[in-house]
């Protein structure tokens, strides 16, 4: 079984997705799961988990409906605002909806100091008990105090998106590998293998660059708990999907069929309960 943990749905709206500026005018349309299924056939995906993008209730509602009409979506990381004083009340009002599976809040667009604040891990504390995941998104330079959030919550799922986006056009990747070593030194913690073509020069990147990134989180994380996704449509800016896909499938051809299909499905379906 092959899941896509990480694709994005919209109709596009210029005021409020105001982050897809100019040099990305591909991604100035609409994106719906009829756009994405001739994809996911072509390339052998069986489901996918649809990602919160913008930083509204109405967004974690539409995702969870487009769920209800198409089977390829396993799952939704929705967004909830975890710093509300309400936050037990809307966490209770969207379990109606069974595709959610977790939230996610854009971190990497907030101080580095966001995740330690103590109203939003009293967000965070609260998903627990519905056993709800939390997507971690941030940038590479956040992943110190990233180490000091995910250490205060050692019985919750959490997940990397983007591999914590590593300067991979500018090359840099000591001081990121250091800390993602740090950070897969705690168990709760998983890795998407994701959003990496996008770190890279747009188009005009080479595969071979991305491998010393994948030999750093292969070796951090190990293939119990990394999971491939795609960033569709986001991707396109500066790839294809077949292109990520099997770049991923070459850099493992020598694991085990074991191994693959926990990185390519497996480990999505245990980590969201899919």
């Amino acid at each position: 079984m092959v899941i896509d943990s990480h694709v994005h749905f919209w109709k596009y709206d210029k005021v409020r997705d105001a982050w897809i500026t100019d040099n990305m005018k591909i991604l100035q349309q609409d994106y719906l799961p009829e756009h994405l299924a001739p994809t996911l056939k072509r390339n052998g995906v069986d489901g996918v988990v649809a990602v919160q993008a913008s930083q509204e209730e109405v967004e974690t509602r539409f995702l969870a409906e487009l769920a209800k009409t198409h089977p390829e979506i396993k799952g939704v990381v929705g967004w909830i605002d975890l710093q509300a004083d309400n936050i037990a009340e809307r966490l209770e009002h969207f379990t109606q909806y069974t595709s959610i599976r977790g939230y996610r809040h854009v971190v990497q667009g907030e101080p580095d100091d966001f995740l330690l604040r103590s109203n939003f891990q009293r967000g965070v504390q609260a998903l627990k008990p519905y056993n709800y995941t939390y997507d971690v998104l941030i940038y590479a330079h956040q992943l110190k105090p990233a180490i000091e959030f995910v250490s205060k919550f050692p019985d919750q799922k959490l997940i990397i998106d983007h591999c914590a986006k590593p300067d991979i056009k500018h090359k840099k990747i000591d001081e990121w590998k250091v800390l993602m070593k740090e950070i897969a030194q705690n168990p709760q913690v998983s890795c998407k293998l994701s959003g990496l073509f996008t770190e890279a020069a747009w188009k005009t990147w080479s595969a071979a660059e991305f491998y010393p990134y994948l030999d750093v989180v292969f070796e951090a994380f190990g293939t119990d708990r990394l999971l491939y996704g795609s960033d569709w449509p986001v991707i396109l800016v500066s790839g294809i999907y077949v292109q990520w896909k099997s770049l991923l499938e070459k850099y493992m051809e020598n694991y085990t069929p074991e191994d693959r299909e926990k990185v390519f499905g497996l480990n999505a379906v245990a980590f969201y309960s899919l």
